[in-house]
């Protein structure tokens, strides 16, 4: 089975996951494509494959001689983003690209181009999978997993290929940022990993954002607005007087790079009651702080002004930057540069402006960097990814096990 046959057959099965969910995995529905994966893993003949009580699939594709690699793991997501629908997902190939516009649904008028979206030039001559314009598509991270499952089929095909022990593992709910609540280090067995979950072909990333989440409950007074003079406290005014005191600049859609951010996600509510949500994010570990404090600060000054209690505010810390984990073993991101270069790839290392499973799974003692799948514009209708990126995902991961064994 080729790459994108894999691809288009886990994007047909939803695995949205849901926030704010008491169960885990946070919706059943993605244990569907657990247990397809795991039906695979036991038919290409992978070892000890397995579900287990929380929906996490792991498998182990045994080494073929003696080595001196380390075990490997790879690991993806099963999850989409509940950013936009991943139901019915219908997705079309958009063959030798161009260059020009894509119609992605003509009922709607909804289309693409490069001036949208310039990684498209890059694309030009390629095979594109992209949406109908009415959904997300779900190579994040269903190509990685497309990719994952593919080299395994290689692998397994053929004994030949040496390689030392590879674990693998798919993780739901890591959209909701609870992918590794209940992962399995020990019982993994891997020494190293890599999340196969990135973007754009080339992409290496060993930094990601330190993160948090934060809520705010704000508590008014609704009085019919012909008497509220002097008694009126309106929820959603404060809500906005809170986020007017954030500073403007550090809002996602003027940062890039390392610079950090404050992003109000969604917000709900009435003059009585409302509630803002919104993520925290920095690299570097002191600003993380300092924006934390910040926002608690907001917080207590709005009390001051409207009365304790007028303002609720709940920080909880996310994930952190695996680099401190990462760069005592570095030869990670080098290996993977080196095998990259062997193929003709550009690599490309770039932090990472949210995070993975890598990121929590390197605090638990498993360092993991993050690879490429080859996939653009994750979380929304605009989403695609190439053929051809994703045939040399499958050939990078090879690539890479090549370097492991000469080392």
């Amino acid at each position: 089975m080729t790459v994108l046959e894999r691809f288009l057959k886990y994007v047909a099965i939803d695995t949205q996951s849901e926030e704010d969910s008491s169960s885990f995995p946070s919706t059943k529905k993605q244990t569907e494509l657990g247990t397809l994966l795991l039906e695979e893993l036991k038919e290409l003949g992978a070892e000890n494959a397995r579900m287990d009580e929380y929906g996490y699939v792991y498998a182990t594709i045994p080494a073929t001689s003696d080595t001196k690699a380390p075990v490997l793991g790879f690991l993806a997501h099963m999850d989409t983003s509940p950013a936009l629908s991943g139901a019915n997902v219908h997705p079309h190939i958009v063959k030798n690209y161009d260059g020009g516009e894509i119609i992605l649904n003509q009922a709607e008028g909804i289309s693409m181009n490069p001036e949208m979206f310039p990684s498209l030039l890059k694309a030009k001559g390629q095979d594109l999978v992209v949406t109908d314009g009415t959904t997300l598509l779900g190579a994040d991270d269903k190509a990685g997993i497309a990719e994952i499952m593919t080299m395994a089929e290689r692998l397994l095909g053929d004994r030949q290929i040496p390689h030392g022990t590879i674990q693998i593992a798919f993780t739901p709910d890591e959209e909701v940022g609870a992918g590794v609540d209940h992962f399995d280090v020990e019982g993994f067995g891997a020494e190293f990993a890599y999340t196969v979950d990135g973007g754009g072909l080339g992409e290496i990333e060993y930094e990601n954002f330190n993160a948090a989440s934060g809520r705010v409950r704000l508590h008014g007074c609704s009085i019919h607005p012909g008497s509220a003079k002097g008694s009126m406290v309106n929820a959603l005014l404060i809500g906005m007087e809170f986020q007017s005191m954030l500073p403007v600049f550090e809002n996602p859609a003027y940062t890039e790079g390392y610079e950090g951010f404050f992003h109000l996600d969604h917000m709900s509510g009435s003059v009585e009651e409302a509630e803002m949500f919104y993520i925290i994010r920095d690299h570097d570990r002191a600003k993380f702080e300092e924006k934390k404090q910040r926002f608690a600060k907001t917080a207590e000054f709005l009390n001051e002004k409207y009365g304790v209690g007028t303002v609720e505010c709940v920080v909880k810390d996310s994930y952190y930057n695996m680099k401190e984990k990462v760069e005592p073993h570095f030869f990670l991101v080098e290996h993977a540069v080196k095998a990259m270069e062997r193929l003709g790839i550009a690599p490309i290392i770039t932090p990472i402006r949210g995070g993975t499973d890598g990121a929590r799974l390197s605090f638990m003692g498993l360092p993991c960097p993050n690879l490429c799948t080859g996939g653009f514009n994750c979380h929304g209708k605009y989403e695609y990814v190439p053929v051809q990126a994703m045939e040399q995902v499958v050939a990078l991961l090879l690539e890479l096990l090549k370097v492991y064994q000469e080392q």
